[in-house]
Order: structure tokens, then C-alpha cells, then sequence
């Protein structure tokens, strides 16, 4: 990603929030913020396409917003976005364009196909809509065919955790008669326990690998293979398809049907590719396309929305606020629907691996800390879990209420409860409880943001997972930093290959005392 002229802790902006950080009083304080400002709501919420933000109990004013904003202007976040979306290699480390946003935009009219030689983007854009219409078109043929009763998505990473997530939130949309399961773990017992529920002749195994050789993916994938040819199975070619860019590879492990993406779709940004066809045999083509279309809504207001009432880039600053001013080291993800339930564990990969960084761009150690960890479990199991600490624990941790208006099901008086839950534990977050006693004593002035979908929709997921994807970058700019590679994750895969030769042979000569001798347990 291209740097700002200075790095944000070397700008104006960013010495004037220190100083207006060490000049605001200690803690912020709600109760008084909202009594200083009756437009306290209206000002601190505002509605982006299919999602209403609630920030009013963040512990901001207008005065640190104001300063936030000069810190995006300073730090030129929205040439940083605009360089993504015209398909700049923002991707330094890699060379490579970020244009996942891409997948989700419109099919280019007649004459622009025509035209597409003169513009690399409308070329992009066409091969994208050349590939998602056979995919769309096999999906709905897998949807028809009742022989097909299970479908087997093996990935990891980002070719698991977005289609489970969606597959799991859009459960109301999906088509009775096909259960969908995921796999990736290299854990033999997760493949077995699906396996032992499935009839190879009623079941099509989805191989999710970009470069069809991840370690796990195909481990799992021969395992499955061996499993499906054991018990009968004659026709690999009908019953295996393959989500990567390596035909060649797919072709050789007996897979004819492959569906492709581009070297610009990261993992983590790869649902709305071929990587989305589990998705699509859920909800169909039709839900597809209406996810991308929630997505396309927010990335427009991403991209034209004035800063200040630019709902990715308010949550983003907010974040670098928490971070690096008040020294949060966590946020939790509190979504308040059962169908959201895995919305934590996709989003830990979407903000960690982008902006787990501890350098910038140029490779040069950074001062300041960075992504926070992210945690949660939907509500209102995670009341009875964790709760307890988040409202009397010695660390503040902001949380991230994520909920449903409407729900889908016909049981009476259970979303009325679940909302109010809901509102209750972020009123009690901020109000808190005084008790001389101690012990039932709560501090409140704990930081809450509360978003609302009116319903839970194809469109409205597809927006709210764009929004936390801006909400990402948005950070990651201002931090200066690579927001799309992952080295972090090689070493781990290149010591893991030796350490397998040697679990075989033994041999624990050159490592280290600590290795060897869990080695020498492991073989014993």
C-alpha cells in the first residue's frame, strides 16, 4: 500500500489527540457527554446501505472525532482508497491490486464489453462476470438434482470461514433437502465425523485451494477421495469440483469442473468469488447476487460518502482511537442473532491476519500498536460466559453489539427477549452501578457500538461483511501498513513439513531443547 507523506504518528493530528487525550478528563465520562449534548444519539449514529450504527456510548465527542477526521485527511485515506478501487497495486509486498470490491459490481453494459480493451478495470470486470455466470449456472444445477444430497466444502482460512459463516446467517434462504458441511481441519476426526454421515453417490466434495496444494485442504481432499472410491464411488469427475486456480493440479487429481478467481481476490476477501459457490448452492443464484449486491451498496458509500458521515471509515478511526490513545487492547463481537454465530471467528481473520502488523509498508518497525484482538460469542450465551468480565473486569474492552430487528422465525415473544438483552447490556455498560459494598459495584463507561440490521438478508450480510472489510483498511491506511499479506503464516508451514519428516525418522538433531524433547514424547 502506498504510504502517506508522514507516518500518522509523525502528523500534526496525531500529536493534537495525545494532547487531547491527556487533557480530557479521566474516565470519559457517558453519563455527563449525554447530558452536555441532547442530540448525543442522532449526532454519534447515522444509517449506511442496510446497517444503522448506534456510536453514541463510544467514549468520543465531536471534538475527537473532528481531530480523527484531520488525522484521515493528514494521513490521505482517501487517496489510499481511491488507489484501491483504480486497481493500483496497493498490495506493495505482493504486487499485486486489491479488487475484491470488483466482484461485486455490476455486469458492465453491451457497449462498455465492447469497449473493455481500453480499460483494464472493465476488462477485469467482464472476465468476472464471464466466470460467475457458469458458476451461478452450476450451483442451480446442483440445486435441482436430488441426487445430490450433501455437498462437502473442504478449505481453510478464507476458503472456510466466509462461506461457513454465510451459509450458517443465511440459513432461512437455504434449499430444503441439501445439508452443506464444512471441512478444514487437518484433524483427522473432523473429515471422519462428516464422512460417517455421508453415501458417496449422494455427495459432492467442493476442493477450496487457490493454488490447490495448501497442506491441509489437500490432505483432507485425498482422505476424501480415498474414502469415496472405498465405499463404490465410480464417478470422481461428477461428484468433485474444484474452487483454485490450478486446472492442471485439479485435472490431475481427477476433477474436471474447476471455477477460478483472480491473484488480485486475497483469501480472506474471497467469498464473493468462486470461493462462494457452497453459498450459492445454498441460497441459490438469485441470493448470490443479492449478496453481492448489499456489498456493492456499502462499497459505494465507502467510496463517495464525505468522511464524516462515512460509516467504514467513522468505525475505523474509532478503532486507531481505542488502540493507540486509550491503549484497548481487545474488542468483542457480541452478535445478538444465533445465525451470526461463527461472525466472530470471521472476523478474527479479516482484522488480524490484515492488520496483525508490526511493520509498515516499507518493512520499518512501527512505534505504535496495531490491530486488536478480536473475541466473542453470540448473545446471550456469551452473557453467561464472559460478560462478568467485560462490565467489572480491571481491563475495558470495547464491544461490538451486532443485531437483527425482524426476526426469522415465528416463535413468539423469543425476539423480544433477545433484544432486550441486547439493549440491556449495552445501557448497563455505560451506566454502570454504584454499590459501597464493592463487590456489586460497576464502573459503566464502558465503550459499546450497536449495529442494527433490519432484517437478516442476503443484502444485508453482504453489507455488513463490506463494512467491516472498509472498516479494516480504513485502520490499516492510517497505520500504514500492508493490509492484504500474511507472512506471518509461512514460518509455521515451513517448520511444519520438517518437523513431519522427523516425527517419521526421529531425528531431533539442530532443534531446540524444547522441540526435541516434545519430539521424543510425541514418538514415544
Amino acid at each position: 500500500m502506498a504510504n502517506p507523506s508522514l507516518r500518522c504518528d509523525q502528523t500534526p493530528a496525531w500529536a493534537a489527540l495525545k494532547a487531547h487525550h491527556a487533557a480530557s478528563p479521566r474516565p470519559f465520562d457517558l453519563h455527563a457527554a449525554f447530558a452536555a449534548d441532547p442530540r448525543r444519539f442522532e449526532n454519534f449514529s447515522q444509517d449506511a446501505p442496510h446497517v444503522f450504527a448506534d456510536l453514541s456510548k463510544n467514549l468520543v465527542d465531536a471534538g475527537t472525532e473532528a481531530l480523527l477526521f484531520d488525522l484521515a485527511d493528514q494521513c490521505e485515506l482517501a487517496k489510499h482508497r481511491d488507489a484501491m478501487f483504480a486497481g493500483e497495486l496497493v498490495n506493495s509486498t505482493e504486487n499485486r491490486a486489491v479488487m475484491h470490491w470488483l466482484l461485486r459490481n455490476p455486469a458492465p453494459a453491451e457497449e462498455t464489453r465492447v469497449k473493455v480493451a481500453t480499460n483494464s478495470i472493465a476488462a477485469e470486470l467482464t472476465q468476472v462476470h464471464d466466470t460467475l455466470e457458469p458458476m451461478l449456472a452450476y450451483a442451480e444445477k446442483i440445486r435441482a438434482d436430488d441426487n445430490i444430497t450433501d455437498i462437502v466444502n473442504i478449505g481453510i482460512g478464507g476458503s472456510d470461514l466466509g462461506p461457513q459463516m454465510v451459509v450458517l446467517a443465511l440459513e432461512d434462504f437455504r434449499l430444503p433437502g441439501k445439508r452443506i458441511h464444512f471441512v478444514s481441519n487437518v484433524d483427522g476426526s473432523e473429515l471422519a465425523g462428516v464422512l460417517a454421515q455421508l453415501k458417496p453417490q449422494n455427495t459432492l466434495f467442493l476442493i477450496a485451494s487457490k493454488t490447490f496444494t495448501t497442506t491441509e485442504t489437500m490432505t483432507n481432499a485425498a482422505s476424501a477421495r480415498q474414502w469415496f472410491e472405498a465405499r463404490g464411488g465410480k464417478d470422481i469427475a461428477r461428484h468433485f469440483a474444484a474452487l483454485t486456480t490450478n486446472v492442471a493440479a485439479a485435472n490431475a487429481f481427477g476433477i474436471s469442473t474447476t471455477f477460478g478467481f483472480w491473484d488480485w481476490v486475497g483469501g480472506r476477501y474471497s467469498l464473493w468469488s468462486a470461493i462462494g459457490l457452497p453459498i450459492a448452492i445454498a441460497i441459490g443464484g438469485a441470493g448470490f447476487r443479492e449478496l453481492l449486491a448489499g456489498a456493492h451498496a456499502m462499497d459505494a458509500h465507502f467510496r463517495t460518502a464525505p468522511l464524516a458521515q462515512n460509516l467504514p471509515v467513522r468505525l475505523g478511526l474509532l478503532d486507531v482511537w481505542y488502540r493507540n490513545f486509550l491503549g484497548f487492547t481487545s474488542r468483542s463481537i457480541a452478535p445478538y442473532s444465533s445465525a451470526l454465530r461463527r461472525l466472530p471467528a470471521y472476523l478474527q481473520q479479516l482484522e488480524m491476519e490484515s492488520n496483525g502488523k508490526s511493520v509498515d509498508a516499507q518493512g520499518t518497525t512501527l512505534p505504535y500498536a496495531t490491530a486488536p484482538v478480536l473475541w466473542g460469542e453470540p448473545g446471550t450465551n456469551g452473557q453467561h460466559a464472559y460478560f462478568q468480565m467485560l462490565h467489572q473486569g480491571t481491563d475495558v474492552v470495547p464491544v461490538e453489539f451486532v443485531t437483527v430487528k425482524k426476526a426469522g422465525h415465528g416463535l413468539p415473544g423469543h425476539q423480544e427477549k433477545l433484544l432486550a438483552n441486547a439493549l440491556a447490556q449495552a445501557q448497563a455498560l455505560m451506566l454502570g452501578k454504584a454499590d459501597d459494598g464493592g463487590h456489586k459495584h460497576f464502573s459503566g463507561n464502558r465503550p459499546s457500538t450497536f449495529l442494527l440490521l433490519d432484517t437478516l438478508t442476503p443484502a444485508s450480510l453482504g453489507a455488513l461483511i463490506a463494512l467491516q472489510e472498509h472498516r479494516v483498511f480504513v485502520s490499516g491506511a492510517i497505520w500504514g501498513i500492508n493490509s492484504f499479506d500474511q507472512w506471518g503464516v509461512e514460518l509455521g508451514k515451513v517448520l511444519a513439513k520438517d518437523l513431519e519428516a522427523r516425527l517419521e525418522s526421529g531425528d531431533s538433531a539442530g532443534l531446540d531443547g524444547s522441540t526435541a524433547g516434545l519430539l521424543t514424547r510425541l514418538r514415544a
